[in-house]
């Protein structure tokens, strides 16, 4: 008795060392693969000023975002809500949280040290002129007509300096780039190298022999203005004309659905491109509707559902695993024979779908036209009524909203639209067209067809972060066939590069007088 209940133990115990084992072994094997992933890409972030989430919060992305029955009834509803988080959660977040501290404290350094550099470029031409006075004013020559002519110079081309450097390097910031500028670097240390050079210059051949000819040392302060001039037109060349030369057609793909745009850009970082491509996109491509795209998969879940097969003599039965094969040969036969059909009930669900749709438009339109008359006749009334009488636009789109409330609200729901339009933006949109007397057809276009990013509310398109994924180091150049990705927060941005081919013409020159020719006619005619 007592040897059983020892060896009873001995097993649980061993079966116990056994588990664990196995479980280090495959926390193990979780860690190698998280580190393996996490050396095979090369991540960077790309911020934009604001603080808002693209398409609004992530916790509200799908299907319905908000409320749908504005057309019917407005509802508040209060609760709460409990969220889990693990430990990954709190290191991400944390990790996030030190990034963007990370890159506003670099962002105000970059600013600071900008600023400092130039006064330094700024007050030492002044300083140059200033010092002689100051440290030995009994030894120097009087200064003539010619050195004051050469004050006026220096003041004026200080001011072109101080402008031009404030027009190109003070400028409000677009993005925060993961990396710096290469070329803004560059030109940062040539122009702090070279005042340093011209102050070792003056340091010894000036303050050291204190020397009297001050028409000297103007002229010494006028050769450091041009150059610091000349310097300003290389950083024009290197920052703004290098890029303006296309160079590359780059290829942008949304991978959610893959809607495609192409672009020219010249000679450009990645970073720098990435950043060029954000800004097209928020312009160009139509706003990204996760809707429609959880509708197909749906559909395609629902397509893919297959039959159904019971086992019934039970799981105890020693037929079972025998019959088990011939099973799912009869199940894959059957989801052959489904896959056959599925192509008619997909045709047929779409050609609903596009009935109901142009159905749906057919009562929006004669419901905004209704509308917008009876707005007419309101205008045509208004010098009749008395001063109080009068409603401005906000009250006339709250006044004639409700009649078209229920068939705009039903045409969103059928086209996946009602995420991206609330109440309060189309009331909005409604008192901005009879503001400007636009007709119901300007109104309607916002709703019928999906428009760029920046058309919506800023709930959708503000977004905060951008990812740049390339395998390539991003202030590298861009090169034929560099390809890198841009992650936001529902989807991402598939970028391609083609280098613009070089193109060979040739000149063919044709004489003119080989288009001429003479036409004869004979006199004599056919009896």
């Amino acid at each position: 008795m007592d040897t059983e209940s020892t060896y009873s133990g001995y097993s649980h115990y061993s079966g116990r060392s056994r588990g664990s084992h196995r479980h280090g072994e495959r926390s193990r094997d979780r860690h190698k693969s998280r580190s393996k992933d996490s050396r095979s890409e090369k991540s960077v972030t790309i911020n934009t000023p604001p603080a808002e989430p693209l398409l609004g919060d992530s916790s509200l992305r799908g299907e319905q975002v908000q409320d749908d029955n504005w057309g019917e009834t407005t509802t508040a509803v209060t609760g709460t809500s409990e969220h889990s988080l693990s430990q990954e959660d709190i290191v991400r977040i944390t990790k996030d949280l030190e990034d963007s501290v990370g890159l506003d404290c670099r962002r105000y350094v970059t600013r600071s040290v900008a600023v400092i550099l130039g006064l330094l470029v700024f007050f030492t031409p002044l300083a140059f002129l200033v010092l002689p006075h100051i440290l030995w004013p009994e030894k120097l020559q009087s200064c003539g007509t010619a050195c004051e002519g050469l004050f006026i110079s220096v003041a004026f081309k200080l001011l072109i300096l101080l402008l031009a450097v404030w027009a190109l390097f003070f400028r409000p910031a677009r993005a925060g780039l993961p990396r710096v500028f290469v070329f803004r670097i560059l030109l940062a240390v040539l122009v702090l190298l070279f005042v340093i050079s011209y102050w070792l210059f003056y340091s010894v051949r000036i303050l050291d022999s204190q020397d009297e000819n001050y028409q000297g040392i103007v002229q010494y302060a006028v050769s450091l203005v041009d150059a610091l001039l000349f310097i300003h037109y290389l950083a024009v060349v290197l920052l703004e004309l290098r890029q303006l030369q296309p160079c590359f057609s780059v290829c942008v793909t949304r991978a959610t659905d893959g809607e495609t745009r192409h672009y020219n850009l010249g000679q450009l970082s990645i970073q720098r491109a990435a950043l060029a491509i954000i800004e097209h996109y928020y312009c160009d491509f139509p706003i990204h509707n996760p809707a429609l795209l959880s509708a197909s998969k749906s559909r395609a879940a629902k397509h893919l559902a297959g039959l159904k097969v019971y086992n019934v003599d039970g799981p105890g039965n020693n037929a079972s695993a025998g019959i088990a094969q011939s099973q799912s040969r009869a199940m894959i036969a059957a989801a052959a024979r489904r896959r056959d059909t599925s192509h008619n009930e997909l045709y047929y669900e779409e050609a609903e779908h596009e009935r109901r749709v142009r159905k749906r438009r057919a009562r929006l339109v004669v419901a905004v036209e209704e509308a917008f008359t009876h707005i007419k006749r309101m205008q045509e009334e208004e010098p009749k009524k008395a001063p109080g009488d009068v409603m401005d636009p906000r009250e006339a789109a709250q006044a004639i909203f409700p009649s078209m409330a229920r068939a705009l609200q039903k045409y969103l729901r059928t086209t996946k639209q009602q995420h991206c339009h609330s109440m309060e933006s189309i009331q909005q949109h409604l008192a901005f067209c009879i503001t400007n007397n636009l007709t119901p057809k300007a109104f309607l276009e916002s709703y019928l067809s999906p428009g760029p990013t920046l058309q919506y509310g800023k709930d959708h398109w503000l977004g905060r972060r951008w990812t740049l994924i390339s395998e390539a180091s991003v202030t590298s150049g861009l090169k034929d066939g560099s390809v890198f990705l841009l992650k936001c927060v529902d989807f991402s941005l598939v970028v391609t590069s083609r280098k613009i081919p070089y193109v060979q013409m040739s000149e063919e020159y044709i004489d003119p007088k080989s288009h001429k020719f003479v036409l004869r006619l004979q006199s004599e005619t056919s009896v």
